[in-house]
């Protein structure tokens, strides 16, 4: 019988039973093997080191042929699938099955291009350095004004898992950072760094794995004024927001489900009911009461500004000869002195205000309107037409997109279809050489 490593040295821990007089028959029954293995292994001249496994030479293989072909692929494409590379073999007259494709491919891929490594080490922070930030998807909200899609925004302190969260409508620039500014006051100050995925908010552009990752201006602007540094987590590398993302699972078991919910206000609420329940729960991973940790995180954090800044989103437009410009199939109005048709102007849009700006090495504010509630609006200051040429009276009358009464819309319509047209005998086209 030809032992292993392991087995052999397992038989020579009873080197001792035979020292003591036992014989081979009953070294082999503590052993449970033959009694001539034990006299073979345990024997004064035995060999000191474990027997060789020598194997049976390998028959070559279908596969072996096009062993260096398919490693040429692997290296140009490491993502490239065995269904494809069988397709291609085929052609150049590969005789064998897709299933030794599929065997030789899954051993070349690991040795040619390894997974990454998906351990990671188990960080903890200081009080007040780090937060952490993501969305949820709570999904339709019945609304006595119609439907409406809410997110859920979130912000877990990582030294306590403190947790905040709010509910929005909208995912843009303006909401996301106005969400901070609650985060902060719910906190009574600002951590030190804020950890985030690389949503576009946050993220200007997306760039390959290893690149320096590009800001959005205003997410560095709000940064710089509330003196936190931002942290953009590596793509698929969930473990860096962990605390957070939990916390989106936990607020929406124990908050949303089998509630009915009419406003987002409302959902607000339940939220605010429900975070002292949670704020006195003991934390499965530092061992203690959540509140009780947070009163240290809280007292470490920074002291808040005293003025607020104000996010904006920028958009460039164009002046219509009617002197409005369009922003969210809305039209809001400049002073026609100001401007000229065509013009390329600046919008910088917050969420209850539209501020059109001339651009230039001195932009000027031009006009500001409150933000429309309903699409295709008209935002008009009167005083920005005040002494522009009107049309003449034979000109088309313009009207309310909307009219009370169909009756009145259909008589004012047939009014002006009496108009006056000119009678040509057909012989006349026929003398110019015009086509009837």
């Amino acid at each position: 019988m030809l032992l292993s490593e392991e087995e052999w040295m397992d038989l020579r821990a009873y080197s001792a039973l035979r020292a003591a007089g036992a014989t081979w028959a009953d070294i082999a029954r503590e052993a449970g093997c033959d009694w001539r293995t034990a006299k073979k292994y345990l024997s004064e001249g035995s060999p000191p080191t474990p027997p060789k496994v020598i194997g049976r030479p390998r028959a070559p293989r279908v596969i072996d042929p096009w062993a260096t072909t398919i490693d040429a692929w692997l290296e140009a494409e490491p993502r490239l699938r065995a269904s494809v590379i069988y397709e291609r073999l085929v052609p150049l007259g590969f005789s064998g099955t897709y299933q030794r494709v599929k065997l030789y491919v899954h051993e070349a891929r690991e040795r040619i291009a390894p997974a990454p490594v998906e351990l990671h080490r188990r960080f903890e922070v200081l009080p007040g350095a780090q937060a952490q930030v993501d969305w949820g998807d709570e999904g339709v909200l019945e609304t006595e004004t119609g439907p409406l899609h809410v997110y859920s925004f979130h912000m877990t302190l990582s030294y306590s898992r403190d947790p905040f969260a709010c509910f929005v409508s909208s995912q843009d620039l303006t909401s996301f950072w106005e969400c901070h500014r609650r985060a902060f006051a719910h906190f009574g100050g600002v951590p030190a760094a804020i950890v985030y995925d690389r949503t576009k908010t946050v993220v200007k552009r997306h760039v390959g794995r290893g690149e320096k990752v590009p800001l959005h201006p205003e997410a560095v602007a709000f940064a710089a004024h509330y003196g936190f540094s931002i942290v953009v987590a590596p793509p698929r590398r969930p473990q860096w927001k962990g605390r957070v993302e939990r916390q989106v699972l936990i607020v929406r078991e124990h908050v949303l489900v089998g509630r009915r919910f009419e406003s987002v206000g409302g959902m607000d609420a339940a939220f605010m009911e429900w975070l002292p329940i949670r704020r006195a729960q003991v934390h499965r991973t530092h061992g203690e009461v959540i509140a009780v940790r947070a009163e240290t995180d809280r007292a470490a954090l920074a002291v808040l500004p005293e003025t607020p800044y104000i996010v904006c989103e920028r958009h460039l437009r164009s002046v219509g000869k009617d002197c409005l410009v369009s922003f969210e199939a809305s039209l809001y109005s400049v002073p026609w002195r100001s401007v000229r048709r065509r013009m390329r102007v600046e919008l910088r849009v917050t969420r209850g205000e539209v501020a059109i700006w001339r651009l230039g090495p001195e932009p000027c504010l031009l006009a500001s309107h409150p933000r429309a509630l309903v699409r295709a609006s008209w935002v008009v200051d009167e005083a920005h037409w005040d002494g522009l040429p009107t049309l003449g009276d034979s000109a088309v009358e313009l009207v309310q997109p909307v009219c009370a009464n169909d009756a009145e819309l259909m008589a004012s319509r047939s009014a002006k279809a009496h108009i006056a047209v000119a009678r040509r005998d057909l012989a006349t086209y026929d003398a110019i050489g015009v086509p009837a």
